[in-house]
């Protein structure tokens, strides 16, 4: 099976965790010998979902891991802005047929509750995109890729 190739779209929004998840996923990443063809960062998780569209348009992108830390705040908006953001990336692998993982903390944690699970959620996230792939791979080897 030939090499995958990715993208990975990041939040800025609390960047301090989300460095280090961008971190964590490039270099198991490498461990997998996945290829991260693209990073790219989105101003927070709300405008993710655009981002990975156009990385989905391009035919060197097999794949697309999101990473980004929705923290709870005093309103409802870190649910909606999750929610939202889960559905729209969900409808686009769907629509692409390519894999996109959500490595998104949240919504409802507390800045320390997103720092312990840096780690556990962007490992996640990569080794979900790379099962994804290669299942698909051998579905379509199976159907004849339609």
């Amino acid at each position: 099976m030939a090499r995958m190739r990715i993208g990975i779209v990041v939040s800025e929004y609390n960047y301090d965790i989300t460095y280090m998840m961008l971190q964590v996923a490039l270099e198991h990443a490498k461990l997998l010998d996945i290829d991260v063809r693209e990073i790219v960062k989105a101003p927070g998780v709300f405008d993710i979902p655009l981002l990975v569209k156009k990385l989905l348009k391009r035919d060197d992108i097999d794949g697309v891991v999101t990473l980004g830390a929705v923290l709870e705040g005093e309103t409802k908006h870190d649910e909606i802005v999750m929610h939202n953001a889960a559905r729209k990336i969900a409808d686009l692998a769907l629509e692409f047929e390519k894999p996109v993982t959500l490595g998104i903390s949240g919504h409802g944690m507390t800045r320390l509750q997103a720092m312990e699970r840096i780690e556990e959620k962007a490992k996640e996230a990569v080794e979900a995109v790379l099962k994804l792939y290669e299942r698909i791979k051998k579905i379509e080897k199976v159907d004849g890729g339609d």
